[in-house]
């Protein structure tokens, strides 16, 4: 998920940054009582951009794995999906004049599925690559990289992504992850990483907490939000205070729909504008991965 466009060396994936815990999370992770909440309104004339099926529909069926707290996770009644990118999709939803449905759906099929049709869209912590790049288009809203998730105490002494080598490590399959997993190879020797892939972020944290592997990487929010949430903390820590190739999430688009996307993106960028973006990112306390300019597949 995490990642900026791919490289093929691997002192590129340590284009680091320092991590502003403070700035990132809060202690809790859900919204605070006294947030604002500032909503966007509808833009009658983005409206009448969309697609004529799209706007007969009236709604846009949005894929998102919900098991990345707190961009996207089941609320406590155990179906609902909340988090920063449901809340941020309701705002484009009310400047558009339509729905966005999110559809819980398997990470590593989102792609597919929106280049296909069964979805329209995807909002789900995807960070646009070239790769990527190259079966769907991205609106891209949200900067974050890649942080490495140890058990508490941190029992290993793992403090670098060299410290990975000749150990197990659990990622979530198809992410940006496995791919930097892959690149640091290259300065494992005969000791290679042992990664280790699951369907969901959830099972590879299950992994981590019975001790069966030594680290989980993930994105910045929700590594920072399992190491400072109550219900979490006590399990998980960060390793290091770095994060590794930083990069852009993008809402992908298929290709064959430049209409819907255009308005995607002005949607977004008004939002920003009006500040009703900032008020979204600071309820799930992610403001350190706010944007300025909305690109659409990083405007390359």
């Amino acid at each position: 998920m995490s990642g900026a466009r791919v490289r093929t060396a691997f002192a590129a994936a340590l284009a680091v940054g320092a991590l502003a815990l403070t700035a990132a999370c809060g202690s809790a992770g859900v919204p605070t009582p006294d947030a604002v909440v500032r909503h966007g309104t509808l833009d009658r004339a983005l409206h009448d951009r969309l697609p004529l099926s799209v706007q007969d529909a009236g709604v846009l069926r949005v894929g998102t794995d919900a098991s990345y707290a707190p961009m996207s996770m089941f609320g406590p009644d155990g179906r609902t999906v909340v988090g920063m990118e449901p809340d941020l999709a309701a705002e484009i939803g009310r400047v558009l004049g339509v729905r966005l449905e999110l559809v819980d759906t398997d990470f590593d099929s989102l792609l597919d599925d929106v280049a296909s049709g069964r979805l329209d869209l995807a909002m789900s912590a995807v960070t646009d690559t070239a790769d990527r790049a190259r079966t769907v288009d991205f609106v891209d809203y949200f900067s974050a990289g890649t942080a490495m998730v140890v058990q508490r105490g941190n029992p290993s002494g793992i403090s670098d992504l060299r410290d990975l080598c000749g150990r197990a490590v659990a990622v979530e399959r198809a992410t940006i992850q496995v791919d930097l997993l892959r690149r640091a190879q290259h300065h494992c020797g005969h000791q290679p990483i042992d990664v280790r892939t699951y369907p969901t972020n959830s099972d590879a944290l299950l992994q981590l907490r019975t001790g069966r592997v030594a680290s989980v990487l993930n994105d910045l929010p929700p590594a920072v939000y399992l190491t400072t949430d109550r219900r979490t903390r006590q399990d998980y820590q960060l390793a290091t205070t770095t994060q590794y190739e930083p990069g852009l999430y993008g809402i992908a688009v298929s290709q064959d729909q430049p209409a819907l996307r255009d308005a995607l993106r002005t949607a977004v960028q008004r939002l920003v504008r009006d500040g009703v973006y900032l008020d979204v990112l600071g309820r799930w306390h992610v403001r350190s991965g706010a944007i300025r300019q909305v690109t659409v597949d990083l405007d390359q």
